[in-house]
């Protein structure tokens, strides 16, 4: 999963959730105030032992997800508590000790609820959803490459969680081909994929981001390494979506990444002369 597309590695350095949910929180929280009235506070985030820290997502109450490497260069979850002084660390049992291998939290839920996955000693990739209580749960796609190092790099990757306890995300069979899927409450996985998605190694489609309504985001890759991006209603009706300048060239197009309660949806495309933008999307 480490081997992807240019554009994709372009994604994977946009996807990271954090920074934009606290930017989204604190722009929000500013629409009643002056410009006078508070000022700007930054904190640092460093757990101990952290030589790279990266917040994944924030939820309403202030509580942070995210994931630190120690010297080792071994990831390591964390939950970091609105009071900004509780860390928590999150490991899953089964998590590979080597370099690059560990545990990544990446959403929670305003009832505190967290998801992530977790890299194994054959670098497979496994979901996990870890209760409020702390209690955690770990799962694979079906159709998920889950096992052995034949299966190295693919795997479940959960993304996002919503109100509900719905998670979305995507997997990696054993051709590495791309899947989406969305996991419910009780644990019932569906799996999707866009109709134009490509079948061949490195297509496919990935979900990213689930909103309260249950609608998902992400993107598929075509048979000539183009990205477009899709909106997944709630009965499975799948509707993709080009940004209007977006260059439709092999390794280039439109990526979605997140969707809001009222449906908006944002993400990047690549522009002409291979310059990156980012776009909004209204309903």
């Amino acid at each position: 999963m480490t081997d992807r597309l240019t554009f994709t590695q372009f994604c994977s350095a946009a996807r990271q959730k954090g920074a934009l949910a606290l930017c989204l929180a604190l722009c929000t929280l500013g629409l009643g105030l002056s410009g006078s009235a508070r000022e700007p506070k930054f904190t640092t985030i460093n757990p101990t032992d952290s030589t790279y820290t990266l917040p994944q997502d924030i939820n309403p109450a202030g509580a942070i997800v995210g994931v630190y490497f120690d010297p080792s260069n071994l990831s390591h979850g964390f939950l970091l508590a609105p009071d900004l002084t509780t860390f928590t660390e999150i490991d899953v049992t089964g998590a590979g000790t080597g370099s690059n291998q560990g545990t990544y939290a990446g959403g929670i839920n305003p009832a505190g609820t967290i998801v992530g996955f977790y890299i194994d000693a054959s670098n497979v990739y496994h979901g996990f959803v870890r209760a409020l209580d702390g209690a955690i749960t770990t799962f694979d796609a079906p159709g998920a490459c889950s096992s052995g190092p034949s299966c190295s790099y693919e795997g479940t990757v959960p993304e996002s969680i919503n109100p509900a306890g719905e998670i979305t995300g995507y997997y990696v069979d054993a051709g590495v081909v791309y899947h989406g899927f969305v996991r419910d409450p009780r644990g019932r996985i569906m799996t999707f994929n866009a109709r134009q998605a490509g079948t061949g190694n490195g297509d496919g489609t990935e979900a990213y981001s689930v909103n309260p309504a249950g609608e998902i985001t992400g993107y598929y890759i075509d048979a000539n390494n183009v990205s477009h991006g899709f909106l997944r209603a709630r009965d499975g009706a799948i509707t993709t979506f080009d940004a209007p300048d977006a260059v439709t060239s092999p390794y280039q197009g439109t990526a979605a990444y997140s969707i809001n309660p009222g449906g908006v949806i944002t993400g990047a495309y690549y522009g002409e002369s291979v310059v990156v933008h980012g776009f909004l999307r209204t309903p």
